[in-house]
């Protein structure tokens, strides 16, 4: 089995680097998807209120005979609910969903500029769980370099965590580097662009080269660029593929040419614009 690097956070908090997500995984399906990848060796799983999967997760740990603490769960706030106190209660029914007594993460799924709440105060609802030990650790998701100068400015805790969409085709360095600057961690979704990157000659060249499958490779170099990535599916040789990343290493030369390949392509929605709520 793989060792799966941890990555200290800004309140000095340990997540594992790499993790399972569960977007798109049917509610059906999730408990045992989840169950698939504790097997496999994954000790993080990354989930969501809007994902309406939460229940499979905290069924599959229960059944998985592992102990709460040697798992790293995060889950997202629901768009719908970015009033104070409409969060507040939006966290204490993730609890009782997933059954647990505590989040290791929660985010802010989306920032919402356009909606009449700011996410100002949302974060500060956050802010509260965060003291009172029902969250080791908060943080945000989608959130833009001028979204993070205001929690920075205006609130008393920085996020640990921003999670954004990260692939090849998108480096989003300039989020990255504000993440850093800070002492955010930024975590990747969408790490190989929906599966866009794969056939690229660039990424199919490196991995033809060290034996290796082309998502192992993208994977790879987002392991090395030092973010935090959660890859998806519900096959197994796929979960597995996913999960071995560590027993080789991407040239620096390897890595700056797959870091060029950046034309600023989205598979997601645009978080300066996007202002959905279900």
């Amino acid at each position: 089995m793989s060792t799966v690097p941890t990555i200290s956070l800004n309140n000095g908090v340990s997540i594992p680097q790499l993790g399972f997500g569960v977007y798109q995984v049917p509610p059906e399906d999730t408990k045992e998807a989840t169950l698939t990848a504790f097997e496999v060796g994954y000790r993080h799983i990354d989930t969501a209120e809007m994902y309406r999967n939460e229940r499979g997760v905290g069924e599959a740990l229960r059944e998985s005979g592992l102990d709460r603490s040697e798992v790293f769960v995060t889950s997202k706030l629901n768009n719908g609910f970015h009033a104070h106190d409409d969060a507040l209660a939006a966290f204490e029914e993730s609890l009782e969903v997933l059954g647990f007594d505590y989040l290791d993460l929660f985010l802010i799924h989306w920032p919402l500029p356009g909606i009449d709440v700011d996410f100002v105060e949302t974060w500060k609802a956050l802010e509260e769980v965060y003291r009172d030990g029902r969250a080791k650790a908060i943080g945000v998701s989608n959130f833009q370099a001028n979204h993070i100068r205001r929690l920075v400015q205006e609130t008393e805790i920085v996020p640990a965590v921003n999670q954004i969409e990260v692939h090849p085709y998108l480096t989003n360095d300039d989020v990255r580097a504000v993440n850093a600057e800070h002492g955010i961690a930024t975590e990747a979704w969408s790490p190989i662009a929906q599966g866009l990157v794969l056939d690229d000659p660039v990424i199919t060249g490196i991995a033809k080269a060290h034996d290796k499958t082309p998502a192992q490779v993208v994977l790879r170099w987002h392991v090395q660029r030092g973010d935090i990535v959660f890859p998806k599916s519900v096959t197994r040789s796929r979960v597995e593929e996913n999960f071995h990343l560590f027993d080789f290493e991407l040239s620096d030369s390897d890595l700056g040419l797959i870091t060029a390949l950046d034309k600023g392509q989205r598979t997601g929605p645009n978080p300066d614009e996007f202002n959905w709520i279900p």
